[in-house]
């Protein structure tokens, strides 16, 4: 028998500033795992690009147009992906994180059905997502979901872009 805890995936947290706290902190992870894959390495979330840090530090600021959704471990946030705001029928995917002590549970999966579920109550025929070149394991969940290799629409190198129709 195991003691792992049922997670489940919500909206945005709603005033509870520990769940905030929660975010920000998957949010820190993984703009400094980008920017180390990057070759950029900063020594912690002060140091990131302005734009990233903006994140961090206010979640809620940074995201107030968008969706954001959270997997929860109990009263820990162990996962988070935003769902932008729908623009000419499309809304994109960004920030999907798990924590690592969470990953292979299906949280990644999850979050992204949930956000395929969103879309799709919004109104929205299409998701699109960025994803860099090098990481494969979440290029392969994203084509386990459906989604499919596309034009980029982003100049940034190594970045591939994918949608799906929903």
């Amino acid at each position: 028998m195991t003691d792992q805890r049922e997670v489940v995936i919500v909206r945005r947290p709603g005033q509870d500033p520990s769940d905030q706290g929660g975010l920000a902190a998957l949010l820190a992870a993984y703009h400094l795992q980008t920017q180390a894959e990057k070759g950029e390495a900063v020594e912690d979330a002060a140091q990131l690009p302005d734009r990233y840090r903006a994140e961090v530090l206010d979640p809620r600021a940074a995201f107030a147009d968008d969706v954001v959704l959270v997997a929860l471990s109990g009263d820990t946030v162990v996962g988070c992906l935003v769902v932008t705001a729908p623009v000419g029928g499309r809304c994109e995917v960004k920030r999907l994180w798990t924590a690592p002590a969470f990953r292979g549970q299906g949280i990644a999966s999850g979050l992204v059905s949930a956000a395929l579920a969103h879309a799709v109550d919004g109104g929205v025929s299409t998701v699109r997502l960025s994803v860099w070149r090098w990481r494969a394991g979440a290029i392969a969940l994203y084509e386990r979901l459906g989604f499919t290799v596309t034009e980029s629409w982003d100049e940034r190198d190594q970045l591939v872009c994918m949608e799906r129709a929903v």
